[in-house]
């Protein structure tokens, strides 16, 4: 089985399981907070992919992490994939979870670059004005970039909308010289 089977299959059985205990929101939030000690902790990451710690100190180490943190049920889904020596997977399959999340809840992420700060007031428009378009709700992520020197860069999955200003003055820069040919 693939890399991504694995990961798709334990976060698919995990989501039809919240579904069924109409727990999703609890266990999205539970999962957002593993996917985030992965993100933020190298030490974490090591102490899961480590071939040195055995498989019950892995479940002590997950249980003494996340026991207060999360729901019981998170905890022993945790449990359940270091026992299947499967723990070196737990960032990619919630990761596959939350995408299922945000995909059954109609969620799209939205980032949003800009050269200087935008006001709350700007960003709720911005926000209103997706979710509209897109018939979705929008979690739009800022970021600001001076280098962009003005206008914006929105990307929405896949697709990027580019209006910096760096970007038309280097399309301009490429158009004088195709010129001078």
């Amino acid at each position: 089985m693939t890399v991504s089977a694995i990961r798709v299959r334990y976060a698919k059985a995990f989501f039809l399981l919240a579904k069924e205990k109409n727990m999703l929101d609890t266990l999205k939030n539970d999962i957002q907070k593993v996917f985030d000690v992965c993100s933020l902790s190298p030490e974490f990451i090591n102490m899961i992919e480590s071939p040195v710690i055995n498989t019950l100190k892995k479940a002590e180490l997950l249980t003494a992490i996340f026991k207060t943190e999360i729901h019981q049920l998170t905890l022993n889904f945790l449990l359940l994939i270091t026992n299947n020596k499967r723990e070196n997977y737990i960032p990619g399959i919630c990761r596959n979870f939350l995408k299922m999340t945000r995909e059954d809840q109609n969620i799209k992420s939205a980032f949003l670059i800009t050269a200087t700060e935008i006001n709350p007031k700007t960003n709720d428009k911005i926000r209103s004005l997706l979710e509209k378009e897109l018939n979705a709700t929008i979690e739009l992520n800022c970021k600001i970039k001076p280098e962009i020197i003005g206008g914006l860069i929105l990307t929405i999955d896949d697709k990027q909308y580019d209006s910096s200003v760096a970007s038309q003055l280097k399309k301009i820069k490429l158009l004088l010289l195709e010129t001078e040919n």
